[in-house]
């Protein structure tokens, strides 16, 4: 059974609230919170202050994706906010088995995120200390894009690598992911669903999750 992460991004930050118990209700897994600096992305979110109050809503998983450059230097906020994993941008990491060994470090389960331009050959030397890769099949900054078709062959191809090492690294796919499409990322080796609008912009939020769980 697939983890369904759906993307806070897309809820309605005028009654979050209402959105959070929904999901808690739910069948999703995690939270998937999706945090932009303006810089790394152009576009800007929120920061560990919503986290620290969506946090307050759920005992799901909080699965915190930074789009973010220097991502070091907030990484602890993001911690005390409470992040059960934190991904960072491979892109915007000069010293990633750094920034990976400081996610550890605070007690945190650690991810890299790629874009969609970033070969998945890129992740070979740090795919052993890390928990999840977040791939991205959408540009980065912006929700409610169409998935990128390349995904499927990205997805086989990091499959791949991780089981002819034996590793227990989750494939999350964040961008596009649609009732349509998510059997097929599924059969290419994902394991962890991001869904934004196609969780919130549904008429029944709970059974699209339902339906995805069940795949």
């Amino acid at each position: 059974m697939p983890i369904i992460a759906p993307s806070l991004l897309s809820a309605n930050f005028n009654n979050l609230q209402a959105d959070c118990n929904m999901l808690n209700e739910s069948q999703a897994d995690w939270f998937h919170l999706d945090v932009m600096d303006g810089r790394f992305v152009p576009n800007i979110s929120f920061g560990p202050m919503i986290i620290e109050f969506i946090r307050k809503t759920t005992t799901k998983v909080c699965d915190v994706h930074l789009m973010i450059e220097e991502p070091e230097k907030l990484t602890e906020q993001f911690k005390n906010a409470g992040a059960d994993i934190l991904s960072v941008h491979i892109e915007a990491c000069k010293h990633l088995h750094r920034n990976i060994q400081q996610i550890k470090s605070l007690g945190m389960k650690a991810g890299v995120a790629i874009n969609p331009h970033t070969p998945v050959e890129s992740l070979q030397d740090i795919l052993a200390d890390i928990d999840l890769v977040c791939m991205m099949s959408v540009n980065p900054g912006y929700g409610g894009q169409k998935f990128i078709p390349h995904t499927y062959e990205k997805i086989k191809t990091l499959r791949k690598m991780i089981n002819e090492r034996g590793l227990n690294v989750h494939i999350e796919i964040d961008g596009g992911v649609t009732l349509e499409n998510a059997q097929a990322i599924l059969a290419a080796g994902a394991d962890v669903l991001v869904a934004g609008n196609t969780v919130f912009k549904s008429a029944d939020p709970k059974a699209t999750i339902a339906k995805l769980k069940s795949l």
